[in-house]
């Protein structure tokens, strides 16, 4: 099965309440997991922000943004892998056309 390459955007916004080492390790992850599986363009740490809504009682968060190239399989298992990871409160992958 030959593997389609795609141009994407994703969000993530970690958990403010871990300490800025955690939250810099937990950054360098996902960005170098992103990257061993395509092409990253461009990460943007918009830093810390207020949600729009509590979540988990917080009401802050800190944003990612990364631009990359990644095949179609990845990006299953990367939503996966922000799915059950607890420092992750939301994720948002978006493919651009």
């Amino acid at each position: 099965m030959e593997k389609k390459i795609c141009s994407y955007e994703t969000l993530f916004v970690v958990d403010v309440t871990r300490s800025e080492e955690e939250q810099k390790a937990l950054i360098e992850k996902f960005t170098s997991l992103i990257a061993e599986n395509g092409t990253v363009e461009a990460v943007n740490e918009w830093g810390k922000r207020r949600l729009a809504y509590p979540i988990n009682d917080l009401m802050e968060g800190y944003y990612v943004l990364v631009n990359h190239k990644a095949d179609t399989q990845f990006i299953k298992e990367l939503t996966r892998l922000f799915n059950i990871n607890e420092n992750i409160m939301r994720s948002m992958t978006i493919a651009n056309a």
